[in-house]
């Protein structure tokens, strides 16, 4: 687990060392959705809306890797660009138990309706799909390492649920199932296979696909499409297995493991489609040469986006599910309670902030103010609005959250980089009172 820890503690590092991808438009933001469903290892629902939507948007859920977090991987990834671009929805769910890492390994999570993350993720789904109109029949999941693994987990316990799934650094479906002791008890849960990481669990076609097929007993409906992308020089989650995966998702597929179609995307990429050559394949292999545990590359979103068929929609009217707010600012009437709840890494943190009025009027409308540590800098927020970046800040309501009843509260975050010192900020006001 402490190796897995580490690569991707290094992973967040390179992703969030390089140029990001183009801000979403100024009025979307990252908000952070609560009372979604079910959801027995509580996770936490963040969601991408763009500005404006696709005539019955798809959507998609991006997993992150581990030690990170749905916010870090929104603003790591060109997904909510993309977004932008094509008019669909993403979500960006977030583990909270320790490392952040995904369960993949637990027998409830290798289950259909099991008792783990990915029953907690299809609530996210179903949450966005009844109150955006998404089209249930466009539904994807992307992930990165962990979350990569995650995507093999979703496919194959709800193939009900996803048309297709690409899965950057993953491992096959039931790889990664916990090796001693109990399966279903909680320890085993997002635990260390080190067979599986080092690409030494070998098994045949008929083997693999089984082995999705066990996860829904009975289940006779469509099989999801796969695309998997592994660097060759990976050292977490060794190369290996990217040529198990696609062994595993033809046989599920019921099409041949010798690819009907070769090709270069981009110096260094090997590209295969296994079943048919046209973009929507049903499963498709992309090798990077040389590349270790840093996926995904630039341009490689786009990718797993065509491979969807999300780039096939133009975004056409705006969002009906994020209620309207006021502007008018009124001060609490008897206080304000604040609370920071920080994760950090190496150079940079997150920090989710809750604001609960604790008096006992409505506000409506919300300034907060706070003083960051010296060293700390906000690279992107959430659920508000931060002016400056350093020093003395001010988050200020977006359109959807403007308003706090007593006793309600509502929570807002950001990123930011910082020298050595990832403390939660200090002397909160909201509209010029002091908060506790």
């Amino acid at each position: 687990m402490k190796r897995l820890l580490a690569a991707f503690a290094a992973l967040a590092a390179i992703v969030l060392g390089v140029a990001l991808p183009s801000s979403p438009a100024a009025a979307a933001s990252l908000q952070e959705i609560t009372g979604f469903g079910t959801n027995p290892t509580g996770l936490r629902m963040y969601l991408y809306v763009p500005d404006r939507l696709a005539a019955s948007p798809g959507l998609l859920v991006a997993v992150h890797y581990c030690t990170g977090s749905g916010p870090a991987f929104y603003s790591g990834t060109e997904f909510a660009s993309l977004a932008d671009t094509y008019g669909f929805i993403v979500i960006y769910p977030s583990t909270t138990r320790s490392g952040n890492c995904y369960d993949n390994s637990s027998a409830s999570a290798l289950t259909h309706d099991g008792n783990s993350d990915p029953v907690g993720i299809v609530s996210m789904v179903k949450y966005v799909q009844a109150n955006y109109g998404t089209d249930v029949d466009r539904t994807f999941v992307t992930g990165a390492s962990s979350g990569g693994m995650m995507t093999n987990v979703l496919l194959g316990d709800y193939p009900d649920v996803f048309a297709a799934g690409s899965a950057f650094m993953g491992v096959p479906f039931g790889c990664f199932a916990a090796t001693a002791g109990d399966p279903t008890d909680p320890a085993n849960q997002a635990g260390w296979n080190s067979a599986c990481a080092n690409g030494q669990v070998v098994k045949t076609a008929a083997e693999w696909g089984d082995a999705v097929r066990a996860a829904y007993p009975g289940y006779t409906g469509r099989r999801p499409r796969m695309q998997v992308v592994h660097g060759t020089a990976d050292t977490t989650l060794y190369y290996a297995n990217f040529g198990e995966e696609i062994k595993q998702w033809t046989n599920v597929q019921g099409v041949s493991q010798t690819p009907v179609l070769t090709d270069t995307p981009q110096s260094g990429w090997t590209r295969t489609r296994y079943g048919s050559s046209d973009t929507q394949a049903p499963v498709e292999g992309i090798s990077v040469a040389g590349v270790g545990h840093s996926l995904p590359l630039s341009g490689q979103a786009k990718l797993a986006i065509s491979f969807f068929g999300l780039d096939t929609t133009s975004p056409t009217t705006s969002p009906t599910a994020s209620p309207s707010t006021t502007s008018t600012t009124v001060p609490p009437s008897g206080g304000c309670a604040v609370t920071s709840a920080i994760s950090a890494w190496n150079t940079g943190l997150t920090n989710n902030v809750t604001i609960t009025n604790t008096g006992t009027t409505t506000i409506s409308g919300w300034r907060l103010a706070f003083t960051l540590p010296t060293g700390q800098t906000i690279t992107n927020g959430w659920n508000a609005t931060y002016s400056p970046t350093s020093g003395t800040v001010t988050a200020t309501n977006v359109s959807y959250n403007g308003t706090i009843a007593p006793g309600a509260s509502v929570t807002l975050g950001y990123q930011a980089t910082h020298t050595g010192n990832s403390t939660a900020p200090t002397a909160f006001t909201l509209n010029g009172s002091a908060c506790g």
